[in-house]
């Protein structure tokens, strides 16, 4: 009986499991059952904003890609200078320079010190009596901004004329003090422009919203001001002109154009153009006549910056002002013969392509971009040369 049961047991067992004889009581957990991942096929990595070049190698302009460069090489430089600028006697504490990576332009979670001693024509430190270390300015780097001081003095019509054409460009010939005071190293206005605004009631108003917003007004048209500077170019070289923007005009493969007519008929319509002076606010915002408007409004407003260029930033801080739209980006790189787009798709700069000679240098220098060139040369320098010694020592003399 018992042999029975035993036997209706292991056939009950090899029914359950039919590979009863080739189990083992060993695990088998060790086995890899997964590719590792040292075999498996890398994906390429999803291209970024961030890291996208703007242009294709075959069309790169490496001279104004260098400028880009040259701005990420004296990020702390720049930001550092404008700070400083604004603290009491030009000095600030080395431990809570350390806290400000965002205002002094230096790397997150590096040492403040590791970029202050990259310009040490520029920058110092020196150990305070409270037993703290402070950095600041150097005298040389005091001297440059005694001489930046001088030509502010000396330019300040032409800032005023500056802020005054970008108000009468605005939509509603007004643009909050904030937006100004962000984008015042562009075209050169001083930190205490909001201060000089006063002296000019001929031209401006202040006036103070119920959020506490400041905003600038404009008192007076000046039709004077308002001549582009496409306008003055299309009286001097009207070719030269009409050649320098382009609006296609959409047909079918079926009229079989040549190349001259096909540029004819383009022309047609592209002019006229549309002044940056105008109230580009009533124009339907998809239409061709705004886009025309959009246009050369951005180039009028590279036309009024010391360096005929601007970074993404400064464009979307007027987005309201000069009825920008989100497809700014791509109608640009439409504009091939007016503008050059450098940098990256999500951290672009925008040239002037006729600010710029064939070497890329700037074709006329405000005074304050020669001081600005002045500084980056020292900037670079480990130690005073003798011949710039000398120069500085006949500054002081005079």
């Amino acid at each position: 009986m018992n042999i029975i049961i035993k036997s209706s047991k292991s056939l009950t067992q090899s029914l359950q499991n039919p590979n009863h004889l080739f189990t083992s009581q060993f695990s088998t957990s060790f086995l890899v059952t997964k590719t590792p991942k040292a075999f498996k096929k890398k994906r390429k990595p999803k291209p970024s904003p961030r890291t996208t070049l703007v242009q294709t190698e075959p069309n790169q302009n490496p001279n104004l890609e260098r400028i880009v460069e040259r701005d990420s090489l004296f990020r702390f430089l720049t930001k550092s200078k404008q700070y400083l600028i604004n603290q009491p006697e030009h000095v600030l504490r080395l431990d809570d320079a350390g806290k400000l990576h965002r205002e002094l332009g230096f790397p997150r979670g590096r040492k403040v010190l590791r970029s202050i001693t990259r310009h040490p024509l520029i920058f110092q430190t020196y150990r305070h009596t409270d037993g703290k270390m402070w950095f600041g300015f150097s005298d040389l780097m005091e001297d440059l901004l005694a001489e930046e001081q001088s030509i502010m003095d000396s330019m300040e019509r032409d800032r005023v004329d500056k802020v005054r054409k970008l108000l009468m460009m605005s939509a509603k010939k007004r643009i909050p003090l904030c937006k100004l005071h962000h984008c015042r190293v562009l075209f050169g206005i001083p930190d205490d422009f909001r201060d000089q605004v006063s002296r000019y009631p001929d031209y401006f108003r202040v006036c103070v919203e119920e959020n506490g917003l400041r905003v600038l007004e404009l008192v007076d048209w000046d039709p004077l001001l308002a001549v582009s500077a496409i306008e003055k170019e299309f009286m001097v070289d009207e070719k030269g002109a009409k050649r320098k923007f382009n609006f296609p005009v959409k047909y079918g493969k079926g009229l079989d154009l040549e190349l001259e007519d096909a540029r004819k008929l383009n022309l047609l319509n592209t002019l006229p153009l549309v002044s940056p002076y105008s109230d580009g606010a009533r124009l339907d915002l998809w239409t061709l006549e705004a886009e025309k408007y959009r246009v050369g409004v951005i180039h009028e407003f590279l036309s009024l910056t010391l360096e005929k260029r601007a970074y993404i930033h400064h464009l979307v801080e007027f987005k309201e002002e000069f009825s920008l739209t989100k497809h700014t980006y791509q109608m640009l790189l439409k504009q091939p013969r007016a503008f050059y787009l450098a940098g990256t798709e999500m951290n672009w700069v925008v040239f002037l392509k006729d600010g710029y000679d064939k070497n890329g240098v700037l074709i006329e220098k405000d005074p304050q971009v020669l001081l600005n060139e002045k500084l980056y040369k020292y900037a670079q320098m480990p130690e005073m040369e003798q011949g710039a010694q000398v120069g500085m020592e006949k500054l002081h003399l005079t």
